[in-house]
């Protein structure tokens, strides 16, 4: 685990383990966790390794926690790797730096694959059992009739018949690769899941972890009883969507003579305007509609840290709502809004302006010398430190305040007094070109309506690009399975040129920051040469409303 955990980037720093019991509002009451004793309780997190995790698995892992620390219990981190079709090392790896960025803290990492033969024994022992058998039937076919609940021919084949199909299943052999094993349960219950569901099937594919040793891999619902009980889960955790599949889950435990686990159920967690599902997330990184896995745009725990999102934001947002059964459907503005109380009272002020038709404004009686104070970072929060400010006789002000001004008026210049306006020049199509003015420090603030960031015309400023992003989706809510093809916002990235005052110079990656009059923002790339600009995420405040 060390090893990956130590994998280079910013969200790979190791975090203390989370009291989530302490940053649960106080008046929402706790929640209990049936059947469970003080000290027994034992959970696990187990995540298929197909993905980066995103506020959904965050809201999964941090209830397993939460019920852990309640109980004096443990949680196992178990990858379910039964399907390599769509797993890999990378996926391991930055599950780990999730995990690790949530402050989850576990007792040990278990695979699913770690029990393939354990796994491969109780399904001969079923079919011996005729509690299972091998179908060859076609997928849509088999579709069909589990959906009409017609049985397959194959379903009362003899013991050895099926061992014989299975055997070539195990081998991967043209016919075993046609076979799945399926459970025999009852093809007229009214529940879909009872009806004979998958238990094995076979894929040639190679595992990112043991490689081509086997050509047959468990279903997750297969699998997950079984596991479960071997390694003394108490409590398995899973949310409402999987409600469906809880008598089949029990049932295998029960056909195979295994204890029992207790089912705990908690609403999926879903935001407006936003897919979770992990296929549909791979459809993006993969089309090259984001820039991979950790983009700000996306709900993965690594896209919003991107994003600006401060982790015990959102872990306040996700275990405020509890262990509710209540479909959340939840506003984004809620979790900026948190997020920004946060970081309001201690991240550092600085000062920018747009680049496109900025105007220099030119102080007749300004300091013919240029001279530097030192200012703090946050008038509020000492600890954010100190810059300089350089006060020159000409100055920059952004196109859109130039255009507010009018002759004569007097405006205040943010951390350094007030000042009139005497002339005013504009070009042909209306751009002010060129602003003059006098000082006039002995003016009250009180008095003007301006109030504007400046920054001083020398060599010292750095570039910037300010990046918007917008929803990915623009339809607020969206059905399960339902296409987001045609919902997909063309406009999701907005990139804007600026130049910052100087002491942006010794911005890291991450760092969180405000620009006067602008809002919050966070360091995605620092400054490295003059001719390559500092590039910030804007981080929303739970007031604005992303680009849809």
């Amino acid at each position: 685990m060390e090893s990956a955990v130590s994998k280079k980037k910013e969200s790979s720093k190791p975090s203390c383990s989370t009291n989530v019991k302490e940053i649960v509002n106080s008046n929402r009451p706790e929640v209990d966790l049936p059947y469970a004793e003080m000290g027994k309780v034992l959970l696990r997190f187990a995540p298929e390794p197909s993905g980066y995790l995103h506020i959904g698995h965050a809201k999964a892992a941090l209830l397993n926690q939460y019920f852990a620390q309640k109980y004096n219990g443990k949680v196992i981190l178990r990858f379910d790797d039964t399907n390599p079709a769509k797993e890999s090392n990378e996926f391991v790896d930055n599950i780990l730096i999730d995990i690790g960025t949530l402050g989850i803290k576990f007792e040990k990492i278990t695979y699913t694959s770690d029990y393939f033969p354990n796994l491969m024994e109780m399904a001969e022992k079923f079919i011996k059992e005729g509690k299972a058998y091998v179908d060859y039937t076609p997928k849509e076919q088999m579709k069909h009739e589990r959906d009409k609940k017609i049985e397959s021919k194959c379903r009362n084949q003899s013991v050895d018949e099926n061992l014989k199909l299975w055997n070539d299943m195990i081998l991967g052999t043209e016919k075993g690769l046609k076979c799945c094993l399926r459970g025999k349960l009852d093809m007229t219950d009214n529940n879909g899941s009872m009806r004979d569901p998958t238990y094995y099937r076979c894929n040639p594919i190679p595992h990112h972890r043991i490689g081509s040793k086997y050509k047959i891999y468990p279903t997750y619902d297969f699998a997950c009883p079984v596991v479960d009980s071997i390694e003394g889960i108490t409590h398995m955790l899973r949310s409402s969507e999987y409600h469906d599949r809880n008598p089949q889950y029990s049932r295998i435990q029960e056909d195979m003579g295994l204890r029992k686990v207790h089912i705990y159920e908690f609403s999926r967690l879903n935001m407006v305007y936003t897919v979770l599902s992990k296929r549909n997330l791979l459809w993006f990184v993969e089309n090259n509609k984001v820039d991979g896995w950790d983009d700000a745009r996306f709900p993965t725990v690594q896209g919003i840290v991107r994003r600006g999102l401060q982790i015990q934001a959102l872990i306040h947002f996700i275990l405020e709502q509890g262990a509710s059964m209540n479909l959340n459907v939840m506003e984004s503005d809620k979790l900026w809004s948190i997020n920004k109380k946060m970081i309001d009272p201690v991240c550092p002020r600085h000062t920018a302006i747009l680049e496109e038709n900025r105007v220099l404004l030119t102080l007749l009686d300004g300091p013919h010398k240029p001279f530097v104070r030192v200012i703090p970072k946050h008038k509020k929060y000492a600890a954010a430190g100190d810059k300089t400010t350089t006060f020159t006789k000409n100055i920059w002000i952004e196109q859109a305040d130039a255009k507010a001004i009018l002759p004569n008026d007097e405006i205040t210049l943010m951390d350094w007094g007030n000042a009139i306006v005497k002339e005013i020049n504009k070009d042909k199509n209306g751009n002010v070109t060129e602003l003059i003015g006098v000082l006039h420090l002995e003016g009250s603030f009180k008095t003007t309506k301006l109030k504007l960031t400046w920054l001083p015309d020398t060599t010292e400023l750095v570039p910037l690009t300010l990046v918007d992003f917008g929803y990915l989706i623009t339809k607020k809510t969206m059905k399960k399975k339902e296409d987001f093809i045609p919902v997909l916002n063309r406009d999701t990235k907005k990139e804007i040129g600026g130049v910052g005052d100087s002491n942006m110079r010794r911005l890291k990656r991450g760092d969180i920051l405000q620009l006067e009059r602008k809002g919050y923002f966070r360091c995605d790339v620092p400054f490295i040469t003059p001719s390559n600009p500092i590039v910030l995420f804007a981080i929303p405040d739970g007031r604005q409303t992303a680009t849809k």
